[in-house]
Formats: C-alpha cells, structure tokens, sequence
C-alpha cells in the first residue's frame, strides 16, 4: 500500500495532535479498514474499531451503530463521492480528521484500485465548510508539509506547502 515507504512524519504528527485534542484513551471508531495507524492508536491506549471496508458513500451502519465517544477519519474523506452523508450520520460528538490537500503545482491522486481513488483533494477552507455544514465545530486544526527526497521544482515547493490538514470537532449542540 506504502509502495516502499512508510508515512513516519504524518503518523507522528497526527499522533502528537490526537493526544493533544483528546487524551483520553477512549473508544475510538476509526473509518477506514485496520491499517498501520489504527495499530499505533492501539499501542498508545486508544480502544479501537475499524470500519470493515464497507462503501462509506452507501452504507451508513458502522457509524450509526457505533458507541464510540469519538470517531477518527485519517485520510479517507477524499476518497468518497460525498463526504457530508457519513459526517451528518456520525453518533460520536468528537471527531478527529485529516485530508491531503490540494497541491496547485500536482495533480489530483489517482491510484489504481477502485478504492485508492481521490474524487476530491480539499483546500482547508473547503473541508472547514464541510464539517461546518455537516454540523460540527472545528475546535483545534494544524498543517504539515511533506517533503520529498528528490531533486526537482515540486520536491522544492513540497519543503514549504502544506501537504495535510488535521482538525478536532464537536458536534453542535
């Protein structure tokens, strides 16, 4: 899945941004199948669930059946057609979500499996107005770069331009 690279600078960052917006060790439903990430949440105390693989634009169930005080979704937004039917159907009032953003200078991702496909790549703004419209309150947000070990004019722009975005949201009252 990595293609022989493993994401060390986003894991760490989005470790060091959960446990700062939610340290409590709590149940987590994680949207997305088990995945190097959700193993690290386990290993830190975190009581986590993953979603089964199910089609998130379709099958609202893991979401709505779950308990769990707070949902995680890293990385996994861009991938559905419509990301505000999941958002509005969430029980949890604590959401934890990143997205990769939008590179002017890159094209939109295109994987080769039909579930490794981005129909969206967000400007902050736009996923802030997502969740907004979904009903939630963004509480905390960060970005990070990502660069690449390669010569070139994008590998350069990639040291200073923000690659991902994280928020923590409560619901609306």
């Amino acid at each position: 899945m990595y293609e022989n690279t493993y994401p060390d600078k986003r894991y760490q960052k989005t470790l060091e941004f959960l446990e700062k917006v939610h340290p409590q060790k709590t149940q987590v439903l994680d949207l997305g199948v088990k995945n190097p990430f959700s193993e690290i949440m386990q290993k830190e105390g975190y009581q986590v669930e993953n979603t089964k693989g199910e089609d998130l634009d379709l099958d609202f169930s893991s979401v709505q059946k779950s308990d769990a005080e707070l949902v995680t979704a890293f990385e996994i937004f861009e991938h559905l057609i419509a990301p505000f039917n999941v958002l509005r159907e969430i029980k949890a009032q604590k959401l934890v979500a990143s997205i990769p953003l939008r590179l002017w200078f890159a094209t939109a991702y295109q994987g080769k499996e039909k579930w490794d496909r981005h129909y969206h790549e967000f400007e902050d703004w736009q996923f802030d107005w997502l969740l907004e419209k979904a009903g939630w309150e963004i509480k905390a947000r960060n970005k990070w770069t990502n660069p690449a070990k390669k010569l070139g004019i994008r590998p350069i722009l990639r040291k200073f331009t923000p690659r991902y975005y994280i928020v923590y949201a409560e619901r609306k009252a």
